[in-house]
């Protein structure tokens, strides 16, 4: 006999409609039908019973200037209210409402924080937009304008002091995530991703491991066009997973991005949709044994809209599976 169907740990989505005010026109690839195409996943899948929505706070000013600059966040929203169509460059589409989605995406993170610290849900994902790990100090880049990731984690440092792991597996490297806790020894950031010699935004090579106190608090893992489920398999043994061990952090921030999937063709990766559901079981491991079990997830990349559903569902069904 077999043991049942899975059993799933209660999961908190935060989201808001706001977001999808976001207007980046009919030809743009971060579009509002990206979270909407994940909701209608996991509403009528298998997780569906253990799903908690939450509506976010707003990001206020005294958070975004922890990773912004203030002139950069006059400049963002000066943009939007003039009219702008987008902001240094046209790969960054915009409308007057952006600014208000951006507000909402990078409160999702500190929302999300505060549902994990007051023991609501340690099972966190925020499925919001524009996405975030791009964005840098006072520069928008690859469809972010703020950065939700950067944001939600010197939050989490500021308020409750927690030593915080940020694994990203979207297919582009972080660089703005990694711009931010650079010198930041208490943050360590991990990301795998499509080599920067081939993909944008050309950062993220293995040397780059962190600057001055932050030294070895950085890990880059670029892989090759063509990488698949094995070779992110041995970096998560033989590289991630050890410096997760050597960390010893009491939280985790996911940047979640699934354009790694061989049909989205954003990325020259290979990934299946069963290694989202592998990424998701060895996130939801660390953390039981090193942070008590808080992941606060935030959607980054993807934009094949049916392997984005899945893949998210699958990372998802990973994360807040059942042990036994």
């Amino acid at each position: 006999m077999t043991g049942g169907p899975p059993r799933f740990r209660p999961l908190a989505v935060v989201n808001d409609a706001r977001c999808l005010a976001h207007d980046t026109g009919p030809d743009h690839p971060e579009a509002p039908a990206r979270v909407a195409a994940i909701l209608d996943r996991l509403t009528a899948g298998p997780l569906s019973g253990v799903l908690r929505r939450v509506r976010p706070r707003r990001a206020g000013v005294e958070d975004l200037l922890a990773v912004h600059d203030e002139g950069y966040l006059l400049r963002f929203e000066e943009a939007c209210l003039s009219g702008a169509s987008y902001l240094d460059h046209t790969d960054n589409r915009l409308c007057y409402d952006s600014y208000e989605a951006a507000l909402v995406a990078a409160g999702a993170g500190l929302t999300g924080v505060d549902l994990i610290e007051g023991n609501v849900s340690p099972l966190v994902f925020c499925a919001v937009r524009p996405p975030g790990h791009h964005a840098e100090r006072a520069m928008p880049l690859g469809f972010c304008f703020l950065n939700n990731a950067a944001v939600a984690a010197a939050y989490w440092r500021r308020h409750h002091g927690r030593r915080i792991f940020i694994f990203d597996f979207d297919a582009h490297h972080g660089n703005g995530i990694q711009e931010a806790f650079d010198e930041e020894p208490d943050v360590f950031y991990s990301s795998i991703h499509e080599h920067p010699t081939y993909s944008f935004p050309g950062t993220g090579y293995a040397e780059d491991r962190g600057t001055g106190p932050g030294r070895g608090a950085t890990l880059n893992v670029p892989l090759p066009p063509g990488a698949g489920a094995a070779d992110v398999a041995r970096a998560l043994e033989s590289q991630v997973g050890p410096a997760v061990a050597a960390f010893r952090p009491d939280a985790f921030l996911v940047a979640a991005g699934f354009d790694g999937h061989a049909a989205d063709d954003m990325s020259g990766l290979a990934y299946d949709t069963g290694l989202f559901g592998t990424l998701g079981l060895h996130v939801a491991a660390w953390a039981a044994r090193w942070a008590g079990g808080r992941v606060l997830c935030l959607l980054e990349g993807g934009y094949h809209l049916e392997a984005l559903a899945a893949g998210a569902e699958a990372f998802l069904a990973g994360l807040a599976l059942e042990a036994g």
